[in-house]
């Protein structure tokens, strides 16, 4: 499937001045007269996604959204800068073009990179390959993680990208205070794993650059090869310890197919579909980061349980309050309280008070 499948006509809202950007836009991106469009990517991106095609090539553009945003929400500003300190490195990135944080091009800061035509894997069970073929995707998917991590982030200019120390503790507080500010009902899970994450802080600090959303559905492969072609979606990144970033990308094996935003590899047959298990996963991992092996590993998994079971009240107070239907926010809360129950077993299973 190519880029241009994914998209459809702009939709409503989201319209802007074609001309005006395209013409924004000449002198970094060949045009034949008349003959540049204009498309936006399907789905939900908190950043609108865009798709410009000219002279048989094909580019990408990414906006904030338009209305009233948070100070620290949607910045693209971040994301352009964290993609173009990374070309050059062996982590695979699409070539940046330009970035605009004039509002009066098209009313909101955006930027332009090279479109990446390849494979966007949103099954995780990999149907439809071999099982040698799907160890090889899930192996370059760690590889790839362990690559970012060892990226000497100082060296590529990221110096105040984000704070190297404390990571953790600040998450802990900020992902605490998110939920204590949407919480609709006692979950009484989450009231035992948030004072357990504060104090339970594994000692020693790391600092690398922390993807914040690494999946595989976040990023390009080869149309038949297990390489990846470009990591994408780079909203959350940061300078942070590198373990919740692994434990975030490990969290498919520990939740059900179904479970939204994470897919599920929970009770597969490993073996038999040749994807590696957690254990295998983590190991491949380790030996493309140098690592000799994690300590606390229960401890980063209740972490990112935590963090999505907040996320997901977030979601279930704001639908209470109308934006999405009574049955949808139900679903939502429910979740939210599967996650933190998930959130406490492995607190418990890492064995400290």
């Amino acid at each position: 499937m190519s880029l241009a499948d994914e998209t459809t006509p702009i939709r409503s809202g989201h319209e802007f001045e074609v001309a005006r950007l395209l013409d924004y836009l000449a002198p970094h991106i060949p045009q034949k007269q008349g003959a540049a469009s204009v498309t936006q990517f399907r789905g939900g991106q908190s950043n609108p996604t865009f798709l410009i095609q000219s002279d048989g090539r094909v580019w990408v553009l990414r906006k904030k959204p338009p209305g009233v945003l948070l100070p620290s929400a949607h910045q693209v500003e971040r994301e352009y800068q964290v993609m173009k300190a990374l070309a050059g490195t062996d982590v695979p990135v699409p070539r940046m073009i330009v970035l605009c944080e004039d509002p009066s091009v098209i009313g909101m800061p955006f930027y332009v990179m090279e479109g990446v035509e390849g494979r966007v894997i949103r099954d995780l069970t990999l149907p439809g390959l071999s099982p040698s073929q799907r160890r090889a995707v899930y192996d370059v998917q760690a590889e790839t993680l362990a690559r970012l991590h060892k990226v000497d982030w100082r060296a590529v200019g990221l110096e105040g990208f984000g704070k190297p120390t404390g990571y953790v503790s600040r998450q802990v507080a900020r992902w605490t205070k998110q939920y204590e500010a949407t919480r609709t009902h006692e979950i009484a899970s989450m009231d035992k794993v948030m004072p357990w994450l504060a104090r339970n802080i594994p000692e020693g600090d790391e600092a690398a650059i922390a993807h914040g959303d690494f999946r595989l559905e976040n990023m390009i492969l080869h149309p038949t090869e297990p390489r990846v072609l470009a990591v994408l979606d780079w909203e959350l990144a940061t300078i942070g310890h590198p373990l919740p970033d692994l434990a975030y990308n490990c969290l498919p094996y520990h939740v059900d197919p179904a479970f939204p935003g994470v897919g599920g590899l929970r009770d597969l047959d490993y073996a038999a579909t040749g994807i590696p298990s957690e254990a295998e996963y983590i190991e491949t991992y380790c030996a493309a980061a140098g690592r000799t092996g994690i300590d606390h590993w229960h401890y980063y998994l209740a972490f990112s349980l935590f963090r999505t079971a907040a996320i997901l009240q977030g979601v279930y107070s704001r639908a209470l309050q109308g934006t999405a239907s009574n049955a949808n926010a139900l679903e939502v809360g429910r979740l939210a309280t599967q996650a933190a129950d998930m959130a406490w077993e492995q607190a418990r299973l890492d064995g400290r008070n």
